[in-house]
């Protein structure tokens, strides 16, 4: 019997089990672990749950409480400290050791917790948990003083749930922008002169020096001014859970590092999810793309791969996707793949700052590599698609450049000259 071993019990490990489930011998072992007290769920059901569209239960990512044993899928409450590799073994923080004959890493990841004094005083909070939700319904509360650090994609998504709770809200952003690593300077400072028209301060550019404790928290910024707050949420961003893999012969870079079949360095050993490194065709490099979509699919392919042990693996994950749509306070942003551009590559942007809409689009030759909009909600669909496969527009590009809101015909241009299209154009025409 084939024992099937996930650490992580998010989206990725989810999935990897009913998987594993479906396509590895019935009698293969199954064992699925999680290190919190709730049935496994998802961490971006949290927002919902914080404005009231959802309970708890809401988040679970099942909703059956006898799913997994109906399954025959083990659940373990337990955090993995320690992984052998050689010896093929796991050891847990309740003093259990697992031995296993596959191994899929999908811990995910964890808040950064900012080198700031004060910042682990009592009414400050990360919204990561379903134990931090807790925590944040009973504080904010209408009128209650929030200041949120970091306005990031994840810091953005905790500020619309806040904002909608009808807190005092201020978000303090050390980056000259907000969503930084998603948005380059006009589409970044466009979302932040659109959530100031909607009532959140929000300061740029600027540092929490110090927190000091008390109710209300006084927090020092690095402009000089002192906030008081009745709550501090800490969304200075996360990194992948990886420090147990110390010594454990599994090679990690940022995260651990995978090939195309998602396998590590070690045979039978695998990762997805948020603290996997995958290779991206798009840019060329490894990367972490820590969105539930990756995850999915990182999960699906090393599940269908551990099914297989010990045979070489077979299934092969297509790419990494670089997506990320946002909704600010209702303002619809988006940035695909290498939105900074690449080394000698051309670009070009359109801006109507009275109607908050933005287009950035950045190419390779003749194809298009990445782009940022805000409130071009129209063309996001088209642009992913250009982007994630890598569509020659040959004549088209310098349209494009001249004009980038023919993105549409771009497209179905380039994909009819490709032949992708032309089933539909026989059918048109029939």
């Amino acid at each position: 019997m084939t024992h099937h071993l996930i650490l992580g019990s998010g989206p990725a490990g989810v999935i990897a089990a009913e998987t594993l489930r479906r396509h590895a011998p019935a009698q293969d072992r199954i064992t699925l672990v999680g290190d919190e007290p709730e049935p496994p769920y998802s961490r971006m059901a949290i927002p919902y749950l914080l404005i009231g569209q959802i309970g708890e239960a809401g988040t679970y990512l099942r909703k059956d409480p006898r799913h997994f044993e109906s399954l025959g899928i083990e659940l373990l409450r337990a955090r993995a400290v320690r992984v052998d590799a050689a010896a093929r073994a796991v050891n847990f923080d309740n003093g259990q050791v697992l031995s296993f004959d596959t191994l899929l890493i999908a811990t995910g990841s964890t808040p950064v917790q900012p080198p700031v004094p004060g910042i682990a005083s009592e009414g400050v909070l990360h919204c990561w948990t379903l134990a931090d939700a807790r925590e944040i319904l009973k504080r904010a509360q209408p009128g209650a003083r929030v200041l949120q650090l970091g306005a990031g994609f994840i810091g953005c998504i905790i500020m619309e749930a806040l904002a909608a709770r009808g807190v005092d809200l201020s978000v303090v952003e050390m980056g000259d922008r907000m969503v930084p690593r998603m948005m380059g300077p006009t589409a970044g400072g466009m979302i932040r002169d659109w959530c100031e028209s909607k009532g959140v301060r929000v300061y740029t550019s600027t540092r929490i020096e110090a927190v000091e404790p008390g109710a209300p928290l006084r927090v020092r910024l690095s402009n000089g001014q002192t906030l008081e707050a009745d709550l501090l949420i800490s969304a200075a961003g996360v990194k992948p859970t990886i420090g147990f893999l110390a010594d454990s012969g599994i090679t990690c870079l940022q995260g651990v590092l995978t090939d195309e079949h998602m396998q590590t360095n070690v045979p039978g050993i695998y990762a997805a999810g948020d603290c996997a490194e995958a290779y991206d065709k798009v840019s060329g490099q490894t990367i972490i793309s820590a969105i539930q979509p990756n995850a999915a699919e990182q999960a699906r392919v090393a599940a269908l791969n551990m099914a297989r042990h010990p045979q070489p693996p077979q299934a092969e994950l297509k790419g990494v996707t670089q997506i990320n749509v946002l909704d600010t306070l209702g303002l619809i942003s988006a940035s695909f793949g290498n939105w900074q551009g690449v080394p000698g590559g051309e670009h070009v942007e359109l801006t109507d700052a009275a109607a908050h809409r933005h287009l950035s689009l950045q190419f390779q030759d003749d194809v298009l590599v990445g782009c940022n909009s805000v409130g071009w909600t129209e063309h996001v669909g088209v642009m992913r698609g250009l982007v994630e496969g890598q569509v020659p527009l040959g004549a088209w590009k310098d349209q494009l450049l001249r004009n980038p809101t023919l993105l549409a015909e771009a497209y179905l241009a380039a994909a009819q000259g490709q032949g992708q299209w032309s089933g539909a154009a026989d059918t048109r025409r029939r």
